[in-house]
């Protein structure tokens, strides 16, 4: 495809960043924080209250000050929400709307644990997870263009960030006087390639950890200028990272040809003729037997590696959705099955291959076939049906007899004739 190929950019796409506090991710400093910092006598729940309190009327108050809107986001996409937004602001930076959703995060509670030697109480920390209020403000700034930025409303007041590399080269490139034409994520032309992909080259964590120190400023914060002088102050760490190459092809057919090979590489490659082990044993990532040079210790003391096989052996196996036999990819590799149902022509036996007519093994049930007078030739199974309300005592029926039982070898004796009665 590159004698197709007009040109091509490649930058960051979407990138998700997490945005905490290092040193309230651990019990120690959440101790340091309350006790060593803001000098209470212990680190308590009860003193995350108030902040937490004090966070919700902040931004509550940023909403009716500028007039927002408060958007509860139910099972619509956010992303959709958003757009409605954007496409009726028409300034160059400003607030779009905020947003609330439940979502489940990590948080701290207080456990009441009991001295040992004194059984005195005393508070401690640990971690939990909780579905709390998380506040989505949407924003657009002049650089990055649409982002948001969404906080916790527990503490530590964990938050994240979401931009889009492909909207700060936009903006870059309209503040550079570089002529373009836009995607709603990317370029279809560009009138200087390598000047662009410098711009796209350009982005790296100073930026973003600047867009994030500039917003902070802008938005409502939890922690207090005195925090973060001692150092509570926000960083940023990836979360998920996306990268877009982005190809611009010069006739609409090229385009559909690609298409349709990528369409054909990936599915031709999961065929069973194109399927098959690498190694010829198994593999052992972990543990005693770990593999070692290609082999593990069991096969050289056994002296008998396993044989590689094939995968994927039948065509019920090809991963052809709506096949039914899609749900049953593996049953070459499942041991075989007894059936159960009739079979045609089965030579009829004695229960557990017994001479003819020996006695049976006592409280042993005869489960082998018997012939179906209905139906000659064929033989069903036989389980004899019974029920425990028959018997008088259920629970006895239910317990094995003590004792010795004759063997299963041994006929049983006679039985004694009518008795004569004597005068």
């Amino acid at each position: 495809m590159s004698d197709h190929t007009m040109f091509e950019v490649e930058s960051i796409d979407r990138m998700y960043l997490n945005v905490r506090v290092p040193r309230l991710a651990y019990g120690a400093g959440v101790q340091g924080f309350f006790v060593g910092h803001r000098g209470h006598h212990y680190a308590s729940t009860a003193l995350m209250d108030p902040m937490t309190k004090a966070f919700v009327a902040d931004i509550h108050g940023f909403i009716a000050a500028r007039g927002l809107e408060l958007v509860s986001f139910g099972k619509e996409r956010k992303d959709d929400v958003a757009q409605q937004f954007l496409a009726r602001f028409s300034g160059t930076e400003g607030v779009l709307f905020v947003g609330r959703a439940q979502e489940k995060a990590l948080v701290w509670r207080t456990q009441r644990r009991y001295n040992p030697a004194t059984g005195e109480p005393y508070a401690w920390l640990v971690r939990s997870t909780a579905f709390i209020n998380y506040f989505y403000f949407y924003c657009v700034d002049e650089d990055f263009g649409p982002f948001f930025i969404k906080f916790g409303t527990y503490f530590p007041y964990t938050a994240k960030l979401c931009i889009n590399g492909n909207e700060w080269a936009k903006r870059q490139a309209a503040k550079a006087g570089i002529g373009f034409e836009a995607l709603d994520n990317g370029f279809a032309a560009v009138d200087d390639v390598d000047w662009l992909q410098a711009i796209c080259d350009s982005l790296g964590p100073e930026r973003i950890d600047a867009l994030l120190r500039k917003w902070l400023t802008i938005l409502p914060n939890p922690f207090t200028s005195e925090d973060e002088a001692a150092g509570y102050r926000y960083e940023l760490s990836i979360l998920q990272a996306e990268f877009s190459l982005t190809q611009m092809l010069d006739r609409p057919v090229s385009g559909r040809i690609f298409f349709e090979q990528v369409l054909h590489d990936n599915l031709d490659i999961g065929r069973p003729d194109h399927v098959g082990l690498i190694f010829d044993r198994r593999v052992i990532a972990k543990g005693r037997a770990k593999t070692q040079d290609g082999s593990a210790p069991g096969d050289h003391q056994r002296g008998n590696p396993v044989a590689a096989r094939g995968l994927q052996e039948h065509q019920g196996q090809a991963v052809l959705q709506t096949r039914e036999g899609a749900a049953h990819r593996d049953h070459d590799q499942r041991p075989p099955r007894f059936p159960g149902h009739q079979t045609a022509d089965q030579p009829a036996r004695t229960a557990a291959d017994r001479l003819f007519r020996q006695p049976a093994p006592a409280r042993r049930p005869n489960h082998q076939p018997r012939p179906d007078p209905g139906r000659p030739g064929v033989h069903r199974s036989h389980r004899p049906r019974r029920h425990l309300s028959e018997h008088p005592n259920p629970r006895t029926a239910l317990r094995r007899r003590q004792g010795a039982r004759p063997a299963a070898g041994l006929a049983r004796p006679p039985a004694p004739g009518p008795r004569v009665h004597q005068p």
